[in-house]
């Protein structure tokens, strides 16, 4: 019995040393790097009212947990240097070796963030002679939540080198990479992204509420948790999907690849195109496409190739019922060998099963790659699809409500003390382009409340050239949102990079993020680091009519303009008269001034500029290389402007 006693004793006290032990944030690691040059922050959990001792470097301070457990407190301004040890006491002792001081920056946005040095381009060079130990790098792993959540859910500080460096944020490395070569000082990069996720994610509750714009939906967003909040949107997913298709989500669907299953009644999406921005919306689940391509009998007697460009996620595909092919790499073509005797002369079916896991879906990229080809004859298979929901998936995404990164990625990271922000984001938007207007200030205002630290530097990427639908006169999206980007410099202490020069027309991550990181950089060198260097390209500043010319003057022009066109021709403007009819221009620089005119435009009155998804055609630069950013004189089409965010409604 005695025994006995004292093993319960025991185990109490184990129990109660376990509750006290010192815990900190995941972002306290091995490897990392502190904000030099201001007070650093220092926090974590502890037993209610238990004494904290906290060391580093030649400082020590002490402080008490709270009631709750919560303790906090500041260390003095360091300058940059290191390698330290941070020493944090109370009744344990946990020991963080290997910390430098230096710069922090924050990375975060959708895919283009998200994309690695492995993934871009020259990768096998970037990668082997990537080595130094002064830039450390830690990616927040992706989670979501429903309420704000006060730790990472996984993360890991890495020291560059050969070994590490292929999964850094290709962009953060770049400018770090940069940054360093300039100052010789550490740099630390915080990577909280996540592909294809919309702006409204990254938005704290408390901004959604003090918004005139959007006070109204966050309102209807309960204060629940994520499980509780995930079985509300099956139910209400499932509902509206049922509506759409007119037809009850059905999970036996084997008969939907078979060639004699008839899909009249189906409803139709666009591909290649991510379904986010169609009637199917935001969802996350398997989705049957359904196309019919009608054969000759010659045809069918060729070798044939599918070529089904990219999926979002995964796909399993058939053709008259049998299986070609499957692939879950996101990003990656689809191309499947079409087995003879599986074609038929006249009706034949291609049925792609596409599992969507998150973020965007369907098919996507360039429409000539949507095809079906026999030797040189080619069958295009962009357009109309028929299709139809299998399942949806049993959890939220995290795009389907407002705050959920943010709430899991964001708010845990308050308030560890960095430089300044770098954001790449907006693809997710394109399609309701007018309202990023007020959500990316907003963003912008809200991560610089909940830190309380000022108005820190908030540099970001305009979207790059992709070839999306749109122009002047139909009106584009993309167009719309790099305006509403460009108007975000209004706000105090924001820098944008532009790189319409130095995207994709066919492939929405461009793969040249060295000379993204180069222009983020500079930007960092003149306003932060008080380098003498130029930072931006020309912009906009005013236009002056002179008969059936426009005189256009810029801002930002460097040591003057130039447009790398051996007739001397500036490419990618457009004017338009009273008519509102846009027509490509002549345009030559006199004066460091663009002249505009067309012989179908007697009296213009508008000029555009890259007005389209792909400006690839731009070649107005000043003379130190950067690129002159889109703009616009007008105010008429915005065909954004009645496109709302949404979320479900929970009656």
């Amino acid at each position: 019995m005695k025994k006995n006693c004292l093993l319960l004793i025991g185990l109490l006290s184990l129990a109660i040393s376990i509750q006290a032990k010192v815990v900190i944030p995941m972002i306290f690691a091995d490897n990392m790097v502190l904000q030099r040059n201001c007070l650093i922050p220092v926090w974590g959990w502890a037993h209610p009212n238990e004494k904290i001792q906290v060391t580093f470097n030649k400082q020590t301070k002490y402080t008490k947990a709270d009631k709750s457990g919560k303790w906090s407190l500041k260390l003095d301004p360091e300058n940059a240097g290191g390698p330290y040890e941070l020493t944090i006491k109370g009744e344990n002792t946990v020991q963080i070796k290997n910390v430098l001081v230096g710069e922090v920056w924050i990375c975060s946005g959708q895919s283009n963030m998200e994309l690695t040095v492995g993934q871009c381009m020259n990768a096998k060079y970037e990668i082997e002679t990537a080595k130094n130990p002064f830039i450390r790098h830690i990616k927040v792993s992706r989670e979501i939540s429903s309420l704000p959540k006060d730790d990472i859910k996984e993360g890991v500080w890495k020291v560059c080198d050969s070994s590490t460096v292929s999964d850094f944020s290709a962009v953060g490395y770049f400018f770090a990479k940069n940054i360093y070569n300039e100052l010789k000082i550490p740099i630390g990069l915080i990577n909280a992204s996540w592909g294809g996720t919309n702006i409204e994610t990254w938005i704290n509750r408390e901004a959604f509420e003090n918004s005139e714009e959007f006070k109204e939906i966050i309102a209807g967003m309960p204060k629940i948790n994520l499980d509780s909040l995930s079985h509300l949107n099956i139910i209400i997913s499932e509902k509206r999907i049922e509506a759409i298709q007119k037809a009850k989500i059905n999970a036996n669907c084997s008969s939907f690849k078979e060639l004699s299953f008839d899909d009249s009644n189906w409803p139709e999406l666009y591909q290649p195109e991510l379904w986010e921005g169609q009637s199917l919306g935001e969802f996350d689940g398997v989705v049957w496409l359904r196309k019919t391509v009608v054969l000759s009998a010659g045809d069918i007697q060729k070798q044939a190739t599918l070529e089904l460009s990219k999926i979002d996620d995964e796909d399993s595909t058939y053709v008259n019922g049998v299986k070609i092919g499957s692939n879950n790499i996101w990003d990656t073509d689809r191309k499947y060998i079409i087995p003879s005797g599986i074609l038929k002369e006249g009706k034949n079916i291609i049925s792609v099963r596409v599992v969507d896991n998150g973020g965007g879906g369907g098919i996507y990229g360039d429409p000539a790659n949507l095809k079906l080809t026999f030797d040189k004859y080619i069958i295009p298979l962009n357009g109309a699809w028929k299709f139809q929901v299998e399942s949806v998936k049993n959890e939220c995404g995290v795009n389907e409500y407002p705050s959920l990164a943010y709430n899991a990625m964001i708010n845990p990271l308050i308030p560890y003390a960095f430089q300044g922000i770098l954001w790449y984001q907006g693809e997710s938007n394109a399609d309701r382009a007018f309202q990023y207007r007020k959500a990316f200030p907003l963003l912008i205002n809200g991560w610089r409340q909940k830190w309380n630290n000022g108005n820190f530097p908030f540099y970001f990427v305009q979207l790059a050239t992709y070839n999306t639908s749109g122009n002047s006169n139909e009106g584009c999206g993309w167009a719309e949102l790099r305006e509403a980007q460009t108007q975000t410099l209004e706000i105090p202490n924001t820098g944008m990079c532009v790189t319409t020069d130095i995207g994709d027309p066919t492939d929405i991550h461009p793969k040249n993020k060295q000379d993204v990181g180069k222009r983020l950089s500079s930007i960092a060198l003149h306003d932060v680091y008080k380098k003498g260097v130029i930072c931006n390209g020309p912009s906009y500043k005013s236009m002056e009519m002179s008969g059936n010319q426009l005189i256009i003057t810029f801002d930002n022009i460097g040591t003057g303009l130039v447009c790398p066109d051996k007739y001397g021709y500036a490419k990618g403007f457009e004017i338009a008269g009273k008519d509102k009819v846009f027509y490509y221009a002549q345009a030559f620089i006199r004066g460091n001034k663009v002249i505009l005119s067309s012989e179908k435009v007697e009296s213009p009155i508008a000029v555009h500029f890259g007005w389209s998804g792909d400006a690839s055609d731009n070649n107005l630069f000043n003379k130190e290389g950067f690129p002159a950013g889109p703009f616009r004189t007008d105010d008429w089409k915005t065909v954004t402007k009645d496109v709302k965010y949404k979320i479900p409604t929970f009656n």
